[in-house]
């Protein structure tokens, strides 16, 4: 289980950066005003970013201030920033909200200087992660890193109770899990985030639907978002998962209370952390199906500030996060999956089983669709409906009804 990508950010300073660099169109943010790049960065990682720019503030002299941004703060810093009219220089946007962002008028459109940073070209990404830089069909966004969902599982666990293999179907994952809860008293098969509304989305890909219909609009009201509901809801009336919502999921899965769950594959890296003698009793595979075996296309991007007075620097330091030296460096300093096709195809990575199958799971992977506020309105409402019916036993025809009404006339535009 121990991943073999050792390449360091030294090596990659002397062997390719310095080269990516001198290919930025504007050296040291020429024609921009004096001062630092602020570059907001969500989640914890700031630390770990800064690592990241050394050698790009090395051979710039562009400096750059990291701000890290805890991911449950980033909605209220948003409307701060647009309202004074003062943000950062460049921000990590989360693809949820991305929507949220441009519709907030936050993001400078690039469309205009592209063609000046070809490591910023279309066709530099997969055409999934390419697709999802666009609002109203301007380029707002830069892909930054990828990522996916795959079911993680205690390989050990489930063959001591006689179960030889991952489930390769929900319905087998539903059995399995039953199976694994029989364990004892505290024990359960699987785990689901009651914060995590991709989820019953994932759920009804996987049987093969969808949540917009032909014209572009929410719809839950489908047979397949019905399956999805039985087996969200089924799993929680076997009492094959946890009902507390601080429940975490690292420690389920390293104690083996939850032996199975879905996640992406920046718990690999919290396991392997945590509990390195778990080595070899734990494995990854593509998500379960039914019709399909469609998981989601997550990730983040990157953004210029719409006001900014360091467009060239800004955009000096997204070309030097693109560059595939960057990309690789990032994973193994903080194993976010790359963005770019070259990086992500790269032998280094690909020797390694678990991002095989991370790949493999990109190959067959949809962005969430670009609903507008999908974390703060349409998410929100889908998981207050399942929730509120698995933990609080509320009628299901009518929950689901009023989450239908909710959610009707909601168009990703």
């Amino acid at each position: 289980m121990k991943r073999t990508f050792t390449r360091t950010l030294a090596a990659f300073a002397v062997v390719g950066i310095a080269a990516s660099l001198a290919a930025c169109s504007t050296p040291s943010g020429e024609g921009d005003a004096d001062g630092p790049l602020t570059v907001w960065i969500m989640g914890d990682s700031g630390a770990n970013f800064e690592q990241l720019v050394a050698p790009f503030t090395e051979e710039t002299g562009i400096e750059v201030e990291v701000v890290a941004i805890p991911w449950d703060a980033i909605d209220e810093r948003l409307t701060t920033a647009v309202a004074s009219g003062s943000g950062p220089d460049l921000l990590q946007i989360g693809l949820s909200k991305l929507r949220t962002f441009a519709d907030a008028g936050a993001l400078l459109p690039l469309d205009d200087h592209l063609a000046d940073y070809p490591g910023l070209a279309a066709e530099n990404f997969p055409d999934g992660v390419a697709e999802a830089t666009q609002v109203g069909g301007e380029t707002v966004s830069v892909p930054w890193v990828s990522d996916t969902r795959v079911l993680f599982y205690r390989s050990d666990i489930l063959e001591e109770n006689g179960i030889d293999a991952p489930p390769a179907s929900w319905d087998e994952l539903r059995e399995d899990a039953a199976v694994l809860a029989a364990r004892g008293d505290g024990q359960y098969g699987y785990y689901i985030p009651q914060w995590d509304s991709p989820l019953p989305v994932i759920m009804t890909w996987d049987f093969g639907g969808d949540i917009i219909d032909a014209d572009g609009n929410v719809d839950f009201d489908t047979p397949e978002f019905a399956e999805a509901v039985d087996l969200y809801t089924g799993l929680y009336a076997d009492g094959s998962v946890p009902t507390n919502s601080d429940f975490d999921q690292t420690q389920g899965f390293i104690s083996g209370v939850t032996p199975m769950l879905v996640s992406g594959p920046y718990l690999a890296r919290s396991i392997a952390d945590a509990a390195p003698e778990l080595e070899g009793k734990w494995n990854v595979t593509m998500v379960p199906g039914a019709d399909e075996k469609t998981s989601l296309f997550a990730g983040s991007n990157m953004g210029v500030w719409h006001n900014t007075d360091q467009v060239n620097g800004s955009l000096d330091l997204l070309e030097y996060l693109s560059s595939v030296e960057a990309q690789l460096s990032w994973f193994d300093i903080n194993g976010e999956l790359p963005a770019v096709s070259a990086a992500l195809e790269d032998s280094s990575l690909q020797s390694d089983p678990l991002v095989a199958v991370y790949s493999q799971q990109l190959a067959d992977s949809k962005v969430l669709p670009l609903v507008p506020n999908w974390d703060g309105a349409t998410g929100s409402d889908l998981l207050t409906a399942l929730n509120t019916i698995v933990l609080t036993g509320a009628d299901r025809d009518a929950t689901l009804a009023e989450l239908f009404s909710k959610t009707e006339g909601v168009s990703i535009g």
